[in-house]
């Protein structure tokens, strides 16, 4: 199971999106994130995600982690992945495209749930509520339709 990281930016009432161009997602709404490398702290990872992805620069430190979500795939191991998410507040530079994503506002009660992974509107609303959370999905082979979840309130 590889180790993954996501992250919103979120500023006021406004939460930065950005759709994927390419790979793992394509065509979906979502924060900034992705793989682990060897050796990389997840805050780490996650700060350079954000970096390579939409353009700006945050300390590992002004990241807070609000959620820990395992992702199963029936019949697809290779997708397997326990992902960190993230909201940072404070950052560096203005988000802008890259060859990955293309960054977006939306207002945090207006996201474009049609658009996003499924499993979006089970927990992404209760991160951007200040909620800590841990969760479960279970998808088909390609993630089009969720089998089994399980989402839950951590209190530190």
């Amino acid at each position: 199971m590889r180790q993954t990281t996501l992250c919103f930016l979120v500023k006021d009432d406004q939460v930065l999106l950005a759709i994927k161009k390419r790979g793992f997602g394509v065509g979906k709404w979502n924060g900034a994130g992705g793989k682990v490398k060897d050796n990389e702290s997840i805050g780490i990872a996650a700060a350079r995600e954000l970096n390579e992805e939409v353009g700006v620069k945050v300390s590992p430190s002004d990241l807070e982690l609000v959620g820990t979500l395992q992702f199963d795939f029936d019949g697809n191991p290779d997708w397997a992945q326990r992902c960190e998410v993230f909201i940072a507040r404070h950052w560096e530079g203005e988000p802008s495209e890259s060859e990955e994503m293309r960054p977006r506002w939306y207002a945090i009660d207006k996201l474009p749930f049609e658009g996003m992974w499924i499993d979006d509107p089970h927990w992404v609303p209760l991160v951007l509520s200040g909620k800590k959370i841990s969760g479960k999905f279970l998808f088909n082979k390609d993630g089009s339709a969720i089998l089994n979840f399980e989402v839950f309130e951590v209190h530190p």
